[in-house]
């Protein structure tokens, strides 16, 4: 019998063997068809998963400088797939991923938590509040809503979970079941606040603006989703809550806080030398324009400024798998990405697609249904980075098609892509951590999400769509 995994190879080997014995589609050249099938195999791998990521996209960027060779008259070249390790997105990911390991070596992060537990958390309904305020400030420069969600704060709020008494198979909804979720509604929904919340932010960006030739600062970003994402972050406790309903109501929050803060000990140099770096990375890319830095330079400029003062040291760099696996598969799908654009095949699916989404019209009500239509998706993607390089470009291309605002659309797309992930309990990397941790069914999870979803949508619809129409008006994007 075939195993799983000789299967998701044989499918890969499919596809790409499609566009050597078929015709090419009409308005397609050879060499663009063999492209598209490497992308498509490039995808249907991130997704199925038969390798790492990395291994992925390093095997698909191979493959398209040879089938580029291959063509003498080729409107690209092979520099053109290697250019996404040169872009500005794959090092602004990759020197955020850097600095937000430090939160974590220098245990900033876990200072931060039990201070707020000490301040803010003597009801376990404010502990959720508490759980937002922690995310909303490790968000910023923390681009793996993996390593804040599962690394920095599930950690702690396990630990709370038991001294509470609420174990997962005996007492799950005490107190952790609540807990639990909310981590991971929260961090979904703090992950399209900021440019740097979220790795696959700066992705899909970077893969709309091949399409749309628009450019989002880190500043517009966050003016345009702030304001939502606080909006969110005021009700998904209070609707969490009330959805799974803990039974324990009050704790004694300032025995659990004393105990972690005598635990880490005084403050230490690393610490508050990170409280500079994370300040001074916020001013940048809050005033990158003035500067005269775009975003990416100011998050190598804080990386090194880590690394120079021994906030953190190379060998921490080193480890950090998470950063190096999106530099690496990042900067492929980019490349990928820039080399089909060049060959003209966004253009030409724009083209066919016009032929069959005559329904849609340019106004905001394309922009709705295409929203729709990527949280619809959702249930079948069990990682966020291959659902923004499987749907962004075909969404964005779908909205050029129709005429769509551009920017307005950009926007729609680029935060459903965080909040369409609290549907399911794997539509994130930080669900499966959480989720695993056993005080968590399916049901309620799913309907926690569902709820904290479409109520995420409507409030972007409602108030999002005339906000950043405002913003767009008044040259603030």
């Amino acid at each position: 019998m075939l195993t799983a995994k000789t299967t998701k190879i044989a499918l890969l080997i499919f596809i790409l063997l499609l566009p050597l014995v078929l015709p090419p589609p009409t308005g397609l050249t050879r060499e663009a068809a063999i492209l598209a099938g490497i992308y498509l195999a490039a995808i249907v791998g991130l997704i199925s998963k038969p390798y790492p990521e990395p291994v992925i996209m390093l095997f698909a960027v191979a493959l398209s400088c040879l089938a580029i060779a291959r063509f003498d008259d080729s409107p690209v070249k092979s520099l053109d797939v290697l250019s996404g390790y040169a872009s500005g997105t794959t090092w602004l990911v990759f020197s955020a991923f850097t600095l937000s390991a430090a939160f974590v070596t220098t245990g900033l992060g876990r200072r931060l938590a039990y201070g707020f537990i000490l301040k803010f958390g003597s009801t376990t309904l404010r502990l959720g509040y508490v759980t937002a305020l922690l995310d909303v400030i490790l968000a910023p420069a923390t681009p793996s809503n993996t390593a804040r969600a599962g690394g920095v704060v599930f950690p702690i709020i396990n630990s709370i979970a038991l001294v509470l008494g609420s174990t997962p198979g005996e007492t799950p909804r005490k107190a952790g079941r609540f807990l639990m979720v909310n981590v991971y509604m929260v961090t979904k929904t703090t992950s399209y606040m900021f440019l740097t919340a979220f790795a696959g932010n700066a992705l899909a960006l970077q893969l709309i603006s091949d399409i749309f030739h628009i450019q989002i600062s880190w500043g517009g970003w966050a003016l345009a989703g702030v304001p939502l994402g606080l909006l969110m972050l005021a009700l998904i406790p209070f609707l969490t809550y009330k959805i799974v309903r803990p039974e324990l109501k009050k704790l004694d929050n300032v025995h659990i806080a004393t105990a972690g803060l005598q635990a880490l000990g005084p403050m230490s140099p690393k610490e508050k030398g990170l409280i500079v770096v994370f300040i001074a990375a916020l001013l940048g890319w809050i005033f990158s324009r003035h500067l005269g830095l775009n975003e990416s330079a100011v998050a190598v400029i804080a990386m090194v400024a880590a690394l120079i003062f021994n906030i953190i040291s190379w060998n921490d760099v080193l480890q950090n798998k998470g950063g190096w696996n999106t530099l690496i598969w990042y900067g492929g799908i980019i490349g990928l990405s820039t080399t089909l654009s060049k060959e003209g095949i966004f253009h030409w699916l724009a083209e066919v697609m016009s032929a069959h989404l005559n329904f849609l019209g340019p106004e905001n009500s394309t922009i709705i249904i295409i929203v729709l239509l990527s949280l619809a998706v959702r249930y079948l993607f069990a990682s966020g980075g291959a659902y923004v390089a499987a749907m962004v470009p075909v969404l964005a291309t779908v909205g050029l098609v129709t005429g769509a605002a551009p920017v307005l659309l950009a926007l729609a797309i680029l935060f459903s892509n965080s909040y369409g992930g609290s549907l399911t309990h794997y539509g994130g990397a930080a669900g499966p951590i959480i989720f695993a941790a056993g005080y968590n069914d399916i049901k309620s999870w799913w309907i926690t999400g569902t709820v904290i979803t479409l109520l995420t949508f409507i409030l972007h619809m409602l108030i999002g769509l005339p906000w950043w129409s405002f913003l767009l008006q008044h040259g603030l994007l």
